[in-house]
């Protein structure tokens, strides 16, 4: 079992020739919206890879939260722990330009309210082999509560480190594994790039866990306290990189859960985060099983 503790939104995309600059004012070509939320998005990937995935998060009252919830109940995706709030449910605001580069502001709505009562009736049934992905955008209190009763429960805990907070590298030290992007990996090491493959590495050893950096179109590099090695990406033209990293982190931990050695595990994350790439939006672009088996086998 999967549990996914973390954000659910409504995303509101804006398409633009260019992202906007400070003070700037540029004209869109499309609007549209779709379920978002780093947290229901991994929850989302790590089904459609085939896991069974419980969502802890919350929602508002307004005529947002129905849609934000809707394709987590469609693809089964057990929502009990999903609470109702008073409220507003969490917005992303998003500006995708046409490279499908984008700019993210994001309004929390009812995920502030998750705390500690929360995170215990989320985390009653975990056990050995069970495991718990975390992003950051929920209270960190909450983030660091999780960490600490899946190690209690000996679950295995995957903390993907987007947003980068200021109490991001004291959370990461409590995870089994850390998924960061470059730059998130940078700001781990105090804004030091230099190096990066020796820098995954020694982190791997000296915090005796797992390290996963995501390059976007240059693949992932990733290292455990014994050994480092590198996946490729799939060769696309990308239409929309927005919520490429959340399918790779539920890809990744329905494939580790599944039984996939590590090395395995990334190489299927790395093609659905691919493939997400190549339809607008987060949840809508997240590929189904079937079409990530077939991708990699196209690309050998």
């Amino acid at each position: 079992m999967i549990t996914v503790l973390g954000s659910i939104n409504l995303d509101q995309i804006g398409k633009v020739q260019r992202l906007p600059g400070p003070g700037e004012t540029v004209l869109g070509t499309s609007f549209a919206t779709a379920p978002g939320g780093k947290g229901a998005n991994q929850a989302l990937a790590a089904r459609r890879a085939g896991a069974n995935v419980h969502l802890a998060g919350a929602v508002g009252d307004d005529v947002f939260a129905a849609q934000a919830l809707e394709l987590l109940t469609s693809a089964g995706v057990n929502l009990e722990n999903v609470h109702h709030r008073p409220g507003a449910t969490g917005i992303a605001m998003i500006l995708v330009d046409q490279r499908g580069e984008n700019a993210i502001a994001v309004l929390p709505g009812a995920n502030a309210s998750l705390g500690p009562n929360e995170v215990a009736r989320a985390c009653e049934r975990l056990g050995r082999g069970d495991m718990v992905l975390l992003q950051q955008e929920i209270p960190q209190v909450a983030t660091r509560d999780a960490l600490a009763l899946s190690r209690q429960r000996g679950a295995t805990s995957i903390l993907n480190t987007a947003p980068f907070l200021d109490s991001t590298p004291e959370v990461a030290d409590l995870a089994d594994v850390v998924i960061a992007n470059q730059t998130e990996f940078a700001l781990l090491r105090g804004g030091d790039t230099s190096d990066l493959e020796a820098a995954i590495a020694e982190r791997a050893r000296l915090k005796a866990q797992t390290v996963i950096v995501t390059l976007g179109a240059d693949g992932v590099r990733a290292a455990t306290p014994d050994r480092s090695f590198f996946v490729p990406a799939l060769r696309i033209e990308p239409v929309d990189t927005v919520g490429a990293g959340d399918t790779f982190c539920g890809y990744f931990a329905a494939s580790l859960g599944d039984g996939l050695d590590l090395e395995r595990a990334i190489e299927r994350a790395a093609a659905a985060a691919s493939l997400a790439c190549l339809s607008p939006g987060a949840q809508p672009a997240i590929p189904l099983a079937d079409a990530v088996t077939k991708a990699m086998a196209d690309q050998g």
